[in-house]
């Protein structure tokens, strides 16, 4: 009996090492201290793409929130693993796929652009992972998605909010709006057309091609309609190309775009002072300097101090995403739908916002912010209800 209660013993003690490595955990080198496990948390968008600009910095964010959180020997640590899609749809699916199925990943933050994030939803969907993305498109909010968040407002609201702030701020009898008939980019540009036929401007619109280079037939019509205004819906590379072909083609009313073209890429494409004057429209804060509030210059010191470089467009904002799921973690949810419970009740103060959900996956709050280029940087103008141009 006594060699029979000693071997049930061995296996007892056996099978509980065994459970404790499928947990994932690792001694915290208390000897026999907590038990700690890691979880994977994923980042995907263009990182090396010709629109990578306004998603490195998003990325960095990100990485920065998640050090940081690692920093304190958390219980569970979060391993961020990172996917470029380089913002095309096709890759974006594959990548997802991986994600699932073979990274097994708790969470993900994106993707970053409104194409592949129509094509990765349903994926996140089916595999019941929870995300927290930057796209903007507004249709991305109307899927039903029980699984999808944003972290700030979405095309409707930015779309109407430049369209209105060209309207007052500039008034235009005619503008004329072009869009590459991308997801994003037409959704956009519809916006901002409603808004300035709401306030009584006469609209001319016309398409690109997004994978062309040559743009003289947009450019021949717009030189035709002379307005007082022209809005591109799209990304800063296609954007910047636009705008060159169009000073050099003699028409120089003032230019504006969306959060797509809110990079130094827009003016490096458009070459020379071709960008002096143009205005870009977000629903972001780029607060370089972090003069805004306490939290935003804590966080841009950081940030600083981390990648060498001032905060860009969508640094804060990855930040706040990572914050969500970190917070969602921080209560020892390690499995995603517990995570994805946990996100739906999310009301933390954040860098830009208070980070807090609608039952939509959508933002409780948020604004639109103008800037404008000068060489190849920009400045802050205002929110887009209250800006003056000068």
């Amino acid at each position: 009996m006594q060699r029979a209660f000693s071997l049930g013993l061995m296996v007892a003690a056996a099978a509980s090492t065994l459970v404790l490595s499928a947990c994932g955990g690792d001694d915290d080198g208390g000897g026999g201290g907590n038990q700690r496990t890691t979880v994977k948390l994923g980042f995907m968008g263009d990182l090396t793409g010709e629109n990578s600009g306004i998603v490195i910095p998003h990325r960095n964010g990100v990485q920065m929130a998640v050090d940081e959180y690692n920093a304190t020997s958390p219980e569970t640590k979060i391993e961020l693993l990172p996917y470029d899609s380089q913002g095309v749809p096709e890759q974006a699916t594959a990548l997802a796929q991986q994600a699932i199925n073979q990274d097994k990943i708790v969470g993900l933050i994106g993707p970053a652009f409104s194409g592949e994030s129509q094509q990765v939803g349903p994926i996140l969907e089916e595999g019941k992972i929870p995300s927290v993305t930057i796209a903007t498109n507004a249709t991305l909010a109307e899927k039903g998605w029980k699984y999808w968040h944003r972290i700030l407002p979405g095309d409707r609201i930015q779309g109407t909010g430049i369209g209105e702030f060209i309207a007052r701020a500039l008034s235009p009898r005619k503008a004329f709006v072009i869009h590459d008939n991308q997801d994003y980019s037409k959704g956009l540009a519809d916006f901002v057309t409603q808004a300035l036929k709401g306030k009584g401007v006469t609209v001319e619109t016309d398409v690109i091609d997004p994978k062309g280079s040559d743009y003289s037939s947009t450019v021949n019509k717009v030189k035709s309609a002379a307005p007082q205004a022209i809005f591109y819906g799209g990304y800063y590379a296609e954007g910047g190309r636009l705008l060159k072909q169009l000073r050099e083609a003699g028409v120089t009313v003032r230019f504006l775009s969306g959060d797509g073209s809110l990079d130094a890429g827009l003016a490096k494409g458009a070459g020379g002072t071709n960008a002096d004057g143009a205005i870009v429209g977000c629903p972001c804060l780029v607060d370089p300097t972090g003069e805004s509030n306490e939290k935003s210059k804590k966080f841009a010191t950081a940030y600083k101090a981390k990648f060498n470089t001032a905060p860009a467009t969508y640094a804060a904002e990855g930040y706040d995403a990572a914050t969500a799921f970190i917070e969602a973690i921080k209560t020892g949810n390690s499995d995603a739908e517990k995570i994805n419970t946990a996100l739906s009740t999310t009301d933390v103060a954040g860098v830009t916002k208070q980070i807090k959900f609608g039952s939509n996956g959508e933002p409780a709050g948020g604004d639109i912010f103008v800037y404008q280029f000068k060489g190849q940087a920009y400045s802050l103008l205002g929110r887009a209800r209250e800006a003056t141009v000068s």
